[in-house]
């Protein structure tokens, strides 16, 4: 019987730590543990300060796009502005022509003579066309 027991002895100690591994009972020491988690935690760190970074260069550029837009629109309502009073300049003009009678005879003279000159054009290359 002593066998038996120093068997069961014997093979209990080989197989004690099985069922700790099965239940994920087997730890590492807490020095070893505490190193692992310390270099996730430079990792995740790392990791972080890249995503910083990134972040920063990217919000950068688009502070710089913002910028150039907000020059170019500037540009372009000024150009605007230039235009309004050109075409408010030309348009006072069209109205002191057309407040005297002979101006208005003249305007509507030549008006009649550049549609007499479209349809011309427009039937003699009709012409072209249909010859050709």
């Amino acid at each position: 019987m002593s066998y038996r027991r120093d068997h069961r002895s014997s093979k209990s100690a080989l197989f004690d730590g099985v069922d700790k591994l099965e239940e994920g009972g087997l730890r590492a020491s807490s020095s070893f543990s505490h190193e692992i988690k310390e270099h996730d935690n430079d990792k995740t760190v790392d990791s972080l300060q890249d995503r910083v970074a990134f972040l920063k260069r990217l919000t950068g550029d688009i502070h710089d796009e913002v910028e150039s837009h907000n020059r170019l629109l500037d540009r372009m309502g000024n150009g605007m502005d230039v235009t309004r009073g050109i075409m408010s300049g030309t348009m006072d003009r069209f109205k002191k022509v057309f407040e005297k009678k002979s101006n208005r005879r003249m305007c509507t003279l030549v008006v009649g003579f550049v549609v007499s000159f479209l349809i011309v054009y427009y039937l003699i290359r009709t012409l072209r066309y249909i010859r050709g």
